[in-house]
């Protein structure tokens, strides 16, 4: 399991001084990308060698609301789906009291540049 520091910050609020929704899937990428970065797997050099890795599907249940200036962190586990799909579970926890306040499962897959769907043996080999 990686884990992924952040703070939030206050042009991520929203009017009611809550993280406006649509942030989280900034907050989920960013930990996703680390996840990889952390198994020496690049997403920049993945695109240049036209291998794209695209979200298929993102399920979020939200259960409370961060604020400006909370700590949090963002748990990122690897769990295969199918032959061509790949999915991260992730978890939003707030720091200062160990609360859950966001459950993500995100789905996706690579693309070669016919815009066909695959699993590079690169990103099989390294996320098993």
């Amino acid at each position: 399991m990686h884990k992924t520091e952040f703070k939030v910050r206050d042009y991520e609020c929203d009017m009611q001084g809550i993280v406006n929704n649509a942030v989280y899937f900034n907050y989920l990428e960013h930990a996703r990308h680390e996840f990889l970065a952390s198994r020496q797997i690049d997403f920049a050099a993945l695109a240049k060698a036209e291998v794209n890795l695209v979200v298929v599907r993102a399920e979020l249940d939200y259960k409370a609301s961060l604020t400006s200036g909370d700590q949090f962190y963002i748990t990122t586990q690897y769990q295969p789906v199918s032959r061509l799909r790949f999915g991260f579970k992730q978890q939003v926890w707030r720091s200062r009291d160990q609360k859950l306040m966001l459950d993500a499962f995100i789905t996706g897959t690579a693309v070669n540049a016919s815009g066909k769907p695959f699993l590079p043996s690169e990103l099989q080999l390294l996320l098993d």
